[in-house]
């Protein structure tokens, strides 16, 4: 994270900075991660590529909290055919493989980064929705609830006073896994050539790049592979922990 937001400080070289006499070179004490196709320096490409993924993932997680929690807690505290409505609607995206979804919007919208952060934002919102509807069934019949209408408060002064409090906690253990998830999505939409595009850093892109020299300079693929990789076991890992420590029943004593 801190790499992210830091770029400038922790990038040794400018990360669109051109050398064609150096292309392809493997990794030397000046350029540890060594060089891709056009000469530049990998580890400063990778360091400026965390953005992207950092920001596509909080930025997408954001839209698909607040487009699930508004739609979910309405489906859920009033039921009926307003409830019916959301979850056909909710029902019909999580019919489709998500990836392929994405790519269909993809297509119509265009390639760029604010559109894979609309797309994967308004496609992701059906499992909050789910989540938060699951909650506030459980929530609205309990005592506080009942006491807070029986007091006069409105419907949002209640869904967001009293109700929201109480699902926090699930949704910041599901936001953070689909964190993770979006990073993945935003990297492989990013190699399709459908996300972020040249010569902007993205570790999808830098991924496509070195598959056409994957067994002469397997270090163009391999290393933004494993930053994929670690960043995406952080942020499970930390999914992970908010769980056993919102959930008691997870709890062993």
């Amino acid at each position: 994270m801190a790499t992210a937001i830091f770029a400038p400080l922790f990038a040794p070289h400018p990360p669109n900075q051109i050398d064609l006499s150096y292309r392809l070179a493997k990794p030397s004490p000046g350029y540890p991660l060594g060089r891709d196709s056009l000469g530049r320096d990998i580890l400063s490409r990778m360091i400026y590529g965390s953005r992207i993924s950092v920001w596509v993932g909080f930025s997408t997680v954001t839209i698909a909290v607040l487009i699930g929690f508004s739609l979910g807690s309405l489906a859920g505290y009033y039921g009926g055919w307003v409830d019916g409505l959301i979850m056909r609607v909710v029902d019909i995206l999580m019919a489709f493989p998500g990836i392929l979804l994405t790519i269909a919007f993809m297509a119509v919208l265009g390639p760029s980064l604010n559109n894979v952060i609309l797309t994967l934002g308004l496609i992701g919102w059906a499992s909050y929705a789910r989540l938060v509807r699951g909650q506030v069934l459980s929530l609205r019949e309990t005592e506080f609830v009942l006491a807070a209408k029986a007091l006069g408060l409105g419907p949002m002064r209640i869904i967001f006073g009293h109700i929201l409090p109480n699902v926090l906690g699930p949704i910041m253990v599901q936001a953070t896994f689909g964190l993770a998830g979006n990073i993945v999505a935003e990297a492989g939409l990013s190699f399709l050539g459908l996300g972020v595009q040249p010569p902007t850093p993205s570790w999808g892109a830098m991924l496509n790049e070195g598959r056409s020299v994957l067994l002469s300079s397997p270090h163009l693929t391999a290393f933004p592979g494993l930053a994929i990789m670690i960043m995406v076991l952080g942020f499970n890992f930390i999914g992970d922990g908010l769980r056993d420590a919102v959930d008691p029943k997870l709890k062993i004593y």
